[in-house]
This record gives C-alpha cells, structure tokens and sequence, in this order.
C-alpha cells in the first residue's frame, strides 16, 4: 500500500470521529456549569452598566406555589427560593423573576398562551414544569407542546431548563416505569435531544425514598411539595448559575 493510500483511511477514521463528536455534544443535556455563562456574566454586572434579567417559570401548580389547596405559598415555592440564593451569590444584579404558572393547567393549555403570556416578558431563562398534570393528556400531546414551547424559545436565543415531575404520594415512585416515571424520561429526552438544560426533581425525591427516608416529610399535600421538598429542586437549580 503506497503512502497516498494509507492516509485515506486515516482521514476517514478522523471525519467519522469529527462527526460523531459534533452529533454528540448536539445532542447531551446542557452541562450545568457552562450552560448560562452568558447569564451569570450579566449577573455579575454592577450599575451602571448591569440590566434586568428575566427568569419565567411556566407551569402548574407547584411552581405557583400551592401547599394545600388552595392554600398558596409562593415565598415557600422554589422560584422565589431560587431568587433568594441568586441575590446570594449575585449581589449587584437585577433579577426579575416571573411566575406565569396556572394550578391545574398542563402543557397543551400553557403552549397555546406561550406568546402572549411567556414570550411577552423576554426571558433571559426559561424553566418548564408541567409533567405532574400532563398524565391527562399522555405522552404524545405532551411531548408535542413541550417541543413547541422548547423551540419558540431557542428560536429566540432563550435559555430553557426543563423539569421533571415533582411526586404524587398516590404514584408509587419506586414502581418501575410508573405514569410519572414515564413523563419524566420524557423531560429527560427532550433536554438531550434540544441540549438544554434539565432538572430531575423526579429523581431528587425518588433518591430520598430509597435512602429510606419518608416522601411525606417533602409533601404539604398529596401532589404539592411542602418548602422542604422545593428545597430540594431549588438546591438543584442553583447548580446552574454557580
């Protein structure tokens, strides 16, 4: 085999390689410690050269805040809980946190008032909670509006984190491939395949019961996490602007 021809197989080898990393790293759940860079700088700004930054947390009831309904308890729920730990580390930044939530809602409703009621408010990252009420649409509609709402906002150079299901005391969550766990294997596959970021509150609680700990000390109701239970999603999304 003359020279020429033992290098051809080389830059297959190369490309191919080339290719595949390329496919890959399109295609994983965006690394927590890189992925809003662009936002902690912004964060990190002092006046007068610092703006608003805007953080929409769309979904059900859980990231409205609701305890025991109709008991509702935002300052205990994990939106503001995550604005207090921002202005922790970011104590110079404008940070505009905006709940558009509706108790009760799923994703089909919330896709369908995505641009009136999300896009409206610019947002600098955008967090997606709707799996615990999407059991009564199913996976397919579910996975459809997800999507939707994922690349509208991408279109519009927003950072997305999704988030899978919080629990329901009447789900038990360590069945395998229980309605909950199905959704939120979904949540888990749209963040590789748009490469944003995830957090995995079903996971989070399900490790706690494995542990041997009780899911009742997280819960305030039968589907509502209690301030205990935000801690914990909370302390995960902190992950992000670290």
């Amino acid at each position: 085999m003359n020279q020429k021809n033992m290098k051809l197989p080389f830059i297959v080898f190369i490309t191919v390689i080339f290719f595949s990393l390329a496919f890959r790293s399109d295609n994983d759940i965006a690394d927590p410690s890189e992925y809003l860079n662009d936002i902690k700088v912004e964060l990190n700004k002092k006046w007068p050269h610092n703006r608003t930054v805007n953080l929409v947390f769309h979904g059900h009831s859980v990231p409205a805040g609701y305890y025991k309904t109709p008991i509702v308890k935002p300052f205990g729920a994990y939106p503001l809980m995550l604005l207090k730990k921002l202005k922790q580390l970011y104590p110079y930044a404008v940070i505009n946190i905006i709940n558009t939530s509706i108790g009760g809602e799923n994703s089909v409703s919330g896709a369908r008032r995505f641009d009136a009621d999300v896009l409206v408010h610019k947002p600098d990252v955008l967090f997606i909670d709707y799996s615990l009420n999407d059991r009564g649409i199913g996976l397919e509609k579910s996975k459809q509006a997800w999507s939707s709402m994922i690349k509208k906002a991408l279109d519009k150079n927003i950072k997305v984190i999704l988030l899978t299901p919080s629990p329901d005391m009447r789900v038990n969550i360590l069945e395998p491939d229980n309605i909950l766990e199905q959704h939120a294997n979904q949540v888990r596959s749209l963040a590789k395949e748009y490469g944003v970021g995830l957090v995995d509150s079903y996971e989070l609680f399900k490790n706690k019961v494995l542990a041997g700990d009780s899911l009742s000390r997280y819960m305030s109701s039968v589907v509502h996490p209690n301030k205990k239970g935000h801690q914990l999603i909370t302390d995960e999304l902190i992950r992000y602007f670290k």
